[in-house]
């Protein structure tokens, strides 16, 4: 029983090391951020976005963040159109979630969610990402169904 002990601790021991010399494996939840755009009848609107591609780095999401800016948000990509169910569970501030088709347009708007909440929010039809923003957003400028997401995940990031 000692010796399997011994040699889980070993085990561990090698992992830690490795992580001193990859940060990337020590850190799976390391978002890349990039440029976001959503064409509305408010206008061209401009958000720095964080991407959550990895399934660690979905799981993650916004958890445990007392603030987002206001032009700042992270972008859920799945690729192929799917039903996604997201919740709240440890996000500590109020988002806005923007359900987007793989052509970037904006399918549904959960407003406001509730902090802490387990409740699932479903996007309601196949959709092939998320745009997290801080709650109120979408009201304060505009958002819409039928808007779209400019973006290199898109397919359509070279449109002005």
């Amino acid at each position: 029983m000692r010796r399997g002990f011994g040699a889980a601790l070993g085990a561990l021991a090698v992992l830690a090391v490795g992580a001193l010399f990859c940060p990337a494996a020590a850190d799976e939840t390391a978002f890349a951020k990039s440029e976001l755009r959503i064409e509305s009848g408010a206008g061209r609107l401009r958000f720095d976005v964080e991407l959550a591609e990895t399934p660690a780095q979905q799981a993650r999401g916004l958890m445990f963040r007392a603030d987002l800016a206001a032009d700042a948000g992270m972008l859920f990509v799945y690729g192929a159109e799917r039903h996604i169910s997201m919740w709240m569970k440890n996000t500590l501030i109020p988002l806005d979630m923007v359900f987007l088709s793989s052509a970037g347009e904006v399918l549904r708007i959960e407003r406001w969610t509730t902090p802490l909440s387990e409740r699932p929010i479903h996007s309601g039809a196949p959709s092939a990402a998320v745009l997290e923003l801080r709650g109120g957003t979408a009201d304060r400028l505009g958002l819409r169904p039928g808007d779209r997401a400019i973006h290199e995940v898109f397919g359509n990031a070279r449109e002005r």
